[in-house]
């Protein structure tokens, strides 16, 4: 199932909304009962005060107390009574209104406020204790007295006001709900077309046409410009890559052209006349020169491309822990025949031993190649340094060293690439094919090192690998 994310953030910025929304409208009808709640029992107070006003003492000064109700005020609400009860504290009950709810009998005490219904109507009531008659007489017998007083409203009206306040609120929400959402999609969409842009122009790319077209406010986008760089050099680390298959391509089927022409050559001189044994001999020794030159040039690809498949995975779980100063004396065997012919002597130093989890035809390998170089382009008689180091518990460091006529600068950065020489008449002479330090890379690579080359034309060449070490035991071998 395909997940938009347009569709996400549509989803999130409208809940988010409706969220806010409903967070208002509650909010404001808290608010709104709040206040209206705190002005009624104001008005509560003060009309509770107003009839404990209208409570008179009699003229014969004995304390007794009398309600005059010549003065009653008005009730809060106009469309529904007030209703009150006063008691004297040595007279009792001292008068009801006379709208007061059949049946509702409140006992003394409790909460000051609270909320009650008689009658299917709602009422707030206020509950006042120990409050002083304002009226004074004067007589030896005279007694004050206190009052408690239960004055109760109607909340009808202001139950009707937190409803419009609700009613208003939840309209105004619904209509900002209603405007931020379609300003949220608009943004949203204008948001992701540089997406959709930057989409619409990768499909644009192929193997002929590479070329990223971005618009300019896609590159000035924050969010955006990783991504436009990342697809940028992706393109041309592509670009590349195919550029170097086509290279190889065209490269492989030249280096093959050459010895299959000559051999074709061969054959067909042989077959133009009759010829005696001795010649038919030699246009067959000459003709399996070729077919070996052919053979080695397809190991050298087939070994390259294994390697590089290699390297894109991981290293196999069986290699064993081997001592790296082992497969170096291999190397070192392998070319002594090519070194002497050469007049060149190969000296091999070690100030450590280094282990490597590793195939140790692998390594042979890496060395006998670049040791090969280092003797076919070295001075006659001058030496070729092997050397193994390893400084502070970093990688191991292994050199090879010639002091030939060295490498030109131009020439440099191209020397690990595929049939790549730079001198090719000579390399062509020595039967090399510009495939060694290519399999060199992709097998050092290949074990998590590096390769790299320093040269000063006239003076030499250095080849410098770096491979991380194991500290596991050497794996023992059987005999």
């Amino acid at each position: 199932m395909s997940k938009s994310i347009k569709t996400g953030l549509i989803i999130t910025v409208l809940a988010s909304q409706i969220l806010l929304a409903a967070g208002l409208l509650l909010t404001g009808l808290y608010d709104t009962q709040r206040r209206l709640l705190a002005s009624l029992d104001a008005g509560l107070q003060a009309h509770a005060m107003s009839v404990a006003a209208l409570v008179r003492y009699t003229e014969d000064a004995t304390g007794n107390v009398y309600f005059d109700d010549s003065l009653l005020p008005e009730s809060l609400d106009a469309g529904h009574p007030d209703v009150f009860v006063i008691w004297a504290a040595r007279s009792g009950l001292l008068v009801r209104s006379s709208h007061w709810p059949q049946g509702l009998d409140l006992p003394l005490g409790g909460a000051r406020h609270w909320n009650f219904t008689a009658a299917g109507v709602p009422y707030r009531g206020l509950r006042l204790e120990q409050v002083p008659i304002l009226d004074r007489e004067v007589g030896p017998a005279f007694a004050p007295q206190t009052l408690t007083i239960v004055y109760a409203a109607p909340t009808v009206q202001m139950d009707k006001q937190v409803r419009e306040a609700g009613i208003f609120i939840a309209g105004s929400s619904l209509l900002l709900l209603g405007i931020t959402a379609w300003l949220a999609l608009w943004g949203i969409r204008r948001g992701l077309s540089p997406l959709q842009q930057l989409a619409d122009q990768a499909s644009l790319v192929s193997a002929r046409h590479w070329e990223l077209h971005l618009p300019a406010e896609t590159k000035e986008i924050a969010e955006l410009r990783p991504l436009s760089e990342s697809m940028a050099m992706m393109l041309s680390r592509l670009q590349r890559s195919f550029a170097q298959q086509r290279e190889f391509v065209g490269n492989a089927a030249h280096e093959l052209k050459t010895p299959v022409a000559v051999l074709k050559s061969t054959l067909q001189s042989l077959l133009h006349r009759p010829r005696t044994a001795e010649e038919y001999r030699a246009g067959l020794e000459h003709s399996l020169e070729d077919l070996e030159r052919l053979e080695r040039l397809l190991q050298w690809m087939l070994r390259l491309a294994r390697t590089e498949q290699w390297a894109h995975g991981a290293l196999r779980p069986d290699l064993p822990v081997i001592e790296l100063s082992a497969t170096c004396e291999e190397a070192v065997e392998r070319i002594r025949v090519l070194a002497e012919k050469h007049r060149n002597h190969i000296v091999l130093s070690s100030n450590a031993e280094v282990r490597l989890r590793a195939d140790p035809e692998d390594m042979q390998m890496v060395w006998s190649n670049l040791l090969e170089n280092a003797v076919r382009y070295s001075a006659e008689g001058s030496p070729v340094e092997f050397a193994i180091a390893r400084r502070n518990g970093g990688p191991a460091e292994i050199t090879v060293e010639d002091h030939g006529e060295g490498i030109r600068e131009e020439d440099l950065p191209h020397i690990f690439e595929r049939f790549y020489r730079g001198d090719p008449s000579r390399t062509r002479a020595t039967g090399g094919f510009g495939l060694g330090l290519s399999i060199a890379r992709a097998v050092v690579e290949a074990y998590g090192g590096t390769i790299r080359a320093e040269s000063t034309p006239g003076k030499g060449t250095r080849m410098i690998v770096e491979l991380p070490v194991e500290t596991s035991p050497l794996t023992p071998t059987g005999n």
